[in-house]
């Protein structure tokens, strides 16, 4: 009885030991560096010069809603850290950039957001117009989720 005890006592001293040895593995992920944009160095920074009011002439304003939705979809759509692919297309790699399409925003029912993305008009078409591009998502704005996609 003795053997068998020491055995199984071993066994599970082992799977602890593996168990303990790998839990700071699991960890790794959380410190993983979020994908940030990119910034001007820090002498250009120190040279801008902000106004002291927002110019009227073209200012708009966006509703926190439509703001955080927008940017849900945005990076589900287009992550910051996706890269094009080898061999990609002048029209392919343009598809790649965020500022190649116009965002429509609509209020949904019950907390709902559509968001759109649709290419510009006149980005990524030199090999003719962009027909397939566009996506349409549902963004959840109660739980800040993505309900669904159509594209």
């Amino acid at each position: 009885m003795g053997r068998q005890g020491s055995s199984s006592r071993r066994v599970w001293v082992k799977r602890g030991l593996a168990a303990l040895l790998a839990l700071p593995l699991s960890g790794c992920v959380l410190f993983a560096r979020p994908i940030r944009p990119a910034r001007a160095s820090d002498a250009e920074m120190a040279r801008f010069q902000f106004p002291l009011e927002l110019p009227a002439e073209g200012r708009t304003q966006t509703p926190a809603l439509v703001a955080v939705a927008t940017q849900l979809a945005m990076d589900d759509f287009r992550p910051l850290d996706v890269k094009p692919h080898k061999g990609a297309t002048a029209d392919e790699l343009c598809l790649y950039r965020r500022d190649s399409f116009d965002v429509w925003t609509a209020p949904g029912p019950e907390g709902v957001m559509f968001v759109r993305f649709v290419p510009r008009q006149d980005a990524c078409n030199s090999e003719g117009p962009v027909t397939d591009a566009s996506a349409t998502y549902a963004i959840d704005t109660r739980q800040w989720r993505i309900l669904s996609i159509q594209r």
